[in-house]
């Protein structure tokens, strides 16, 4: 691409002045009949999120994105950069990025009236056409739209009558750009309602001036459902003058949700190569997100995010590697007793109802992570309850070791060695296990899944005594048989 440097050269190659959201449009349009993907990386939206924000693209509008905290809006809104061409020519020195066939600021049209055609060009890469402003209560209008400038009066001699002295906010800014506002129901109504004209009209406002700039912006908003939020609202006026409201969601499937969050998760490459992480153990990971979503204890309208399990597979992967470590050993596989080191990521991405402050979080944590085992332990093995009396009891082995007065106690750093020989010495496990026939690398995952679906449904005791969990017979436990100083949770 031949990027000329005058104001002569660009008219002779030429260049046509094309709106931002034509170009957008003109590239979406082009990449559509390529059958290229737009939206790289976004998964789970490509028959709903996805295709409405092609339709208001190629509608020219702007667009106010709706969902739940951790829904990829933001992701979404900076990946629309992709959209842009390459490079554009603005004239050299304009703080507003004016174009230089259509100049609109006073820098600019005077720069063009005293050179002509020798009037210096720049070019703007796509990367610097984007812009964005986390909308908080402290956001001003001279933040967003401008104010007088005295330093700037006095520098140049002007009078404050003289709009020269106006010093940009980020919107004038922003010509010609893709200008992003998140979580709009922040802003103050009175900071909304200076949007008004710039979406409709073209028209600023500043101290007295009113400038008649037709700023060429494609808006972008996100935020949280009105009625979710005590925080704030979106103003009718404004919502009204935003085209295109596109309602975004959490992962709808287990099978999308692992794909965002391995995806997503920050490992070293240590991490990847050295532990294995069971594609059960990611199953179980969504599974207590999905719990979440779904819980009593945990308000529905403020959401739990992607983001709960993309920590909880960082942390899931850094307590094996820090049990490896503390071994001495070269390779790991996850273990379901890893997953009390995801608790410090569960109870920082939820926000509690009443019922849940009552119970506390830790103990959410453990609820919802029980929730999870006695779905994932029933999509492999039979419901304790529901064997019928002419049926052989796939569990009666394992009842009658416990029965028995055995205990099994599997130490949250324990070896590799330790603690596949705490599984199996339990009597029946393992033939178990086998006779659902799975991987043989993760035989030990089903086995610990089967202990830990078991005290789920109360056929064995489950303590969680300092830093081990101990299985026994229930009836013991019952008689409270319980010498250790520790936490007890069935």
């Amino acid at each position: 691409m031949n990027l000329h440097k005058t104001l002569g050269a660009l008219k002779a190659s030429g260049y046509q002045p094309k709106s931002i959201k034509e170009e957008l449009r003109a590239n979406l349009i082009q990449k559509l009949k390529n059958k290229e993907k737009v939206f790289e990386g976004i998964w789970g939206f490509e028959d709903t999120v996805i295709p409405d924000i092609e339709r208001a693209i190629l509608s020219r509008h702007n667009v106010l994105m709706l969902g739940l905290r951790g829904q990829a809006k933001t992701r979404i809104a900076r990946m629309m950069v992709k959209l842009l061409d390459e490079y554009i020519p603005v004239v050299a020195g304009s703080e507003i990025n004016d174009d230089p066939l259509q100049p609109i600021s006073r820098f600019a049209v005077d720069l063009i009236a005293e050179k002509g055609d020798d009037t210096p060009i720049e070019w703007l890469h796509r990367e610097a056409r984007y812009v964005e402003k986390l909308a908080t209560p402290d956001v001003s209008v001279a933040d967003l739209i401008g104010d007088v400038d005295p330093i700037k009066a006095a520098t140049l001699k002007l009078p404050y009558s003289d709009e020269r002295v106006i010093h940009f906010g980020l919107i004038p800014h922003s010509h010609r750009s893709i200008f992003v506002i998140n979580e709009l129901p922040d802003l103050q109504a009175r900071i909304q309602v200076a949007l008004f004209n710039i979406l409709q009209e073209g028209d600023i406002q500043i101290r007295g001036f009113k400038l008649r700039m037709p700023l060429d912006i494609t808006f972008l908003f996100t935020a949280n459902p009105e009625d979710y939020t005590n925080r704030g609202s979106i103003i009718t006026p404004l919502k009204d003058r935003i085209e295109s409201q596109i309602l975004t969601h959490y992962p709808k499937s287990i099978e999308i949700a692992k794909r965002i969050t391995k995806q997503e998760a920050r490992l070293s490459e240590a991490q990847r190569t050295q532990i294995h992480v069971p594609d059960m153990a990611s199953t179980y990971l969504e599974m207590v997100s999905f719990s979440a979503r779904s819980s009593e204890y945990i308000d529905e309208k403020s959401g739990v995010s992607a983001r709960l399990s993309i920590s909880g597979m960082e942390n899931l992967a850094s307590t094996a590697e820090r049990r490896m470590l503390i071994n001495d050993e070269k390779k790991t596989s996850v273990r379901f007793t890893d997953f009390w080191g995801v608790v410090p990521a569960i109870t920082g991405k939820v926000e509690l109802v009443y019922e849940g402050e009552q119970e506390g979080p830790y103990q959410v944590a453990m609820n919802l992570m029980d929730s999870a085992i006695k779905d994932l332990f029933l999509e492999y093995f039979p419901h304790p309850e529901k064997i019928k009396r002419n049926q052989k009891d796939p569990y009666g082995t394992i009842r009658m070791w416990f029965s028995s007065g055995q205990t099994v106690n599997l130490l949250n750093d324990a070896s590799d060695r330790d603690y596949k020989e705490a599984l199996d010495k339990v009597a029946g496990l393992e033939a178990l296990v086998k006779s659902i026939d799975v991987p043989k690398a993760d035989k030990y995952l089903f086995m610990e899944l089967a202990l830990q679906g078991l005290s789920v449904f109360q056929v064995v005791s489950k303590e969680i005594v300092e830093q081990q969990l101990r299985f026994r017979d229930l009836l013991a436990n019952m008689l409270n048989d319980d010498d250790d100083d520790g936490s007890v949770w069935e």
